[in-house]
């Protein structure tokens, strides 16, 4: 690597030089970001997930960075125009903007004004204006048509100076504004932009959710948008520039002639290019900002606290066509269906509803929250505690709102039509529905994450940095977690480090044709799959129930022997090793120190002895809504609710408070003290004590309040949001496919 690159990455991504030399070689050596956190700590000097990808953003750049340079390199040498200043300039380059400044003058260009003055002759004149001699043209004074044509190639040569272009890229940075107008004609009806059908605010300090909203008006026609910079400054500073560059005489006709060419350069070639390229920066600055949003609430709703294995009775809430009821065991195994009518015939749904229980030992049931779902919860509840007055030898279980965002879009997808293939969209909804209680992380990556819900402004982003972005977060929250490998889905083992979409098929189809997997090693037998893949992907793998108990923690194969050595030591087996606590942390990990492992890998080792194979997600614990508020209609303000955040965007946190509509908790209502971030004080999943401050039923909006004196129907007073957050404890996730098609029902 570049000394120079080196040097600049340190200050970039806040790694020394060692660490990011290590973390090249480990990426080159098709090393995935997981594995290289996880097990390879020695290497890199125990860096996390986060700044490991930083360092391979920015290798990335700099490898795109050099590949441009030569292309640079080729084509002005081709030219016969590439010197040696030319060349030192290009390699001392590290700025990509930078770089296609310097290329500016030789870039192939379109037929121009300036071309046009060239081949009229009119260069030898634009020479003596740039050096400050006298003015002579044809044996007199030129004319102004002749002034013209040589400030025409003036203007060019001013557009396409590095520092001319880099100082008026960097003002339109700095000090221009965003201006929005309404449109022509104006909308006739009212639009949600009307705040900004007269408005102004710099560039550098718009936040970018506001951008990309007047972005989005700008794309459906609405508003007028325009970066505006005050000219008259910034042409004096041009030159003055050019002074400094032309080191000529000065006299008042070719400063004036230069002044105006410098004032044609900036209206006609430097501002609407680089209005285009702040534009498209602040463009790229916001849809960063955005994505990361994104990805904070996936990487929370995806890390929520499973139910773990318990069997599962989920229902799709339904008026007109009924409820669809799928029943799940323990493992998430589809065992059967129904339909139920609890507002048509609720006697029946009823008695529907209390055999299931009662047959299938149901452990929790699973209601979506959309159309119906709080009156279909409420239902359910009523029907259980009846059920338990007759019969108190059956166990009651819990009753759950599940978030349906994105069943819909699972239940048609390709997975779901494999999975279920027999099997309406609805049914397969449900299950989905009573799946995402049991473990929301395996069955939330078979659905596109733009369909959850927990995005802003998602459609308006660039979509292959959304979509990049959440697949790391994906693959991050998979193996962090670890997946079973005897009942994953190929959509969640394509997720595992190193497993490929057609590795993850064939590990499937090997299972339906072999059974399960007995070990780890086992893995080897699967079409494909190499040392390679086999080395990334087996300790993010867990085989519960295993004859080698480490094949269920995360404990890698590699080190295997290592764990039997300090078994050896204490007087144990590695079975007796393992979960053993005690013995556990007594191990003196400095004394299994080698070149090749070093103290983070080994307390990770003591770690996963002491709780093998932990699920690092919260305990579950079910929201508790309030019985009486189901709808819009029944909330009031001042009512202290209890609710779940949703969705944290720039501009606040939207909470489920068990009605149809989220409600939002706006910045400023937060926290008793100021905030500049939600995300520093919320996250997607926690639970807050909410005081109803506002309700708006024509347009469906709630506003809430985590203050701890809030101002009904005005402006709050300071206070901090009372968050719970769950103890990390231990879930083991289930997941799994299969069962009947038939209804079991039908004979209940």
């Amino acid at each position: 690597m570049n000394a120079e690159i080196l040097n600049r990455m340190v200050t970039e991504v806040g790694a020394n030089a060692r660490q990011i030399s290590a973390v090249e070689k480990l990426l080159a050596e098709g090393n995935t970001i997981p594995f290289i956190a996880r097990y390879r700590k020695e290497a890199h000097g125990n860096l996390d997930e986060v700044a490991i990808g930083k360092i391979k953003d920015r290798l990335e750049y700099y490898t795109e960075l050099e590949a441009r340079k030569e292309t640079v390199l080729k084509s002005i040498d081709e030219q016969g125009k590439l010197t040696d200043e030319l060349r030192a300039a290009i390699a001392g380059c590290f700025v990509k903007s930078r770089l296609e400044d310097i290329y500016q003058p030789y870039k192939p260009k379109r037929r121009t004004r300036a071309q046009v003055a060239k081949e009229k002759g009119y260069e030898p004149l634009a020479d003596a204006i740039w050096e400050g001699r006298s003015l002579e043209w044809n044996g007199g004074e030129p004319t102004d048509e002749d002034l013209q044509f040589a400030r025409d190639i003036i203007a060019e040569r001013i557009a396409d100076n590095a520092d001319v272009r880099g100082f008026v890229r960097n003002e339109f940075a700095r000090r221009s504004r965003v201006k929005s107008e309404v449109a022509s004609p104006a909308p006739k009806e009212p639009t949600k932009y009307e705040q900004y059908y007269d408005f102004e605010e710099p560039i550098a300090t718009i936040p970018s959710h506001r951008y990309l909203a007047i972005r989005r008006g700008q794309k459906e026609g609405v508003l007028w948008v325009k970066l505006v910079l005050d000219e008259d400054p910034v042409v004096e500073r041009i030159v003055e520039i050019l002074s400094a560059l032309r080191g000529a005489r000065h006299n008042d006709t070719c400063d004036e002639q230069l002044e105006l060419a410098a004032h044609d350069a900036y209206r006609r070639l430097l501002a609407p290019s680089c209005e285009i390229d702040v534009t498209v920066d602040k463009k790229a600055e916001a849809d960063r900002a955005a994505v990361e949003v994104f990805a904070e609430n996936l990487r929370h709703l995806l890390l929520a606290s499973p139910l773990g294995e318990k069997a599962v009775l989920a229902i799709d809430p339904g008026i007109r066509t009924g409820c669809k009821v799928a029943m799940l065991d323990s493992t998430g195994k589809y065992l059967g269906k129904t339909v139920i009518f609890p507002q048509q015939n609720p006697l029946e749904a009823a008695k529907a509803v209390a055999m299931i229980v009662a047959k299938y030992h149901v452990e929790a049931v699973a209601v979506g929250n959309g159309t119906a779902g709080r009156e279909t919860e409420s239902f359910v509840r009523d029907t259980l505690k009846k059920l338990h007055a007759q019969h108190p030898e059956i166990p009651t279980p819990i009753v759950v709102s599940v978030s349906e965002a994105g069943a819909s879009v699972y239940s048609a997808s390709e997975i779901a039509r494999k999975e279920f293939p027999d099997l309406d969209l609805t049914v397969r909804g449900a299950i989905s529905i009573g799946r995402r209680l049991q473990d929301p992380l395996a069955e939330l990556v078979k659905v596109d994450p733009k369909a959850i819900g927990v995005g802003q402004y998602q459609h308006d982003v660039s979509q292959p940095l959304l979509g990049a972005k959440l697949d790391e977060v994906i693959v991050s929250c998979v193996n962090g977690v670890g997946v079973e490998l005897n009942t994953a889905s190929a959509p969640l083992l394509e997720r595992v480090s190193g497993i490929t979409p057609t590795l993850a098929k064939n590990i499937v189809e090997w299972r339906n044709e072999n059974g399960k997997f007995s070990s780890r090693s086992d893995l080897k037998k699967v079409k494909g799959l190499g040392d390679k893949a086999f080395e990334q992907c087996a300790g993010f793998l867990r085989i519960r129930g295993a004859a080698n108990p480490l094949d269920s923690s995360a404990v890698h194969p590699e080190r295997y022997a290592l764990v039997g050595k300090m078994a050896e030591d204490a007087g144990l087996s590695v079975r007796e090793l393992v979960g053993n606590s005690a013995a556990a942390k007594k191990i003196d990990v400095r004394r299994y120190i080698t070149n090749d492992v070093g103290e983070p890998t080994l307390k990770d080792i003591v770690n996963e002895l002491v709780k093998p194979g932990r699920d690092p997600r919260a305990t579950f614990e079910p929201p508790k809504f309030r019985d009486d508020v189901t709808k819009i209609e029944d909330v009031k303000e001042g009512m202290k609710l209890e609710g779940v955040v949703t969705n944290v965007t720039a501009f606040g946190a939207f909470v489920d408070i068990g009605v149809h509509q989220d409600g939002l908790i706006h910045l400023s209502e937060l926290s008793d003290n100021f905030v500049s971030d939600p995300a520093s004080v919320v996250k997607a999943g926690d639970r807050l004590q909410v005081t109803v401050i506002g309700v708006d039923r024509a347009r469906g909006r709630i506003a809430l309040s985590a203050k701890s004196k809030p101002t009904i129907g005005g402006a709050a007073t300071p206070g901090a949001p009372r968050v719970k957050r769950e103890p990390r404890t231990s879930f083991g996730p289930s997941s799994g496919s299969g069962g009947f098609s038939c209804n079991p029902f039908a004979n209940l």
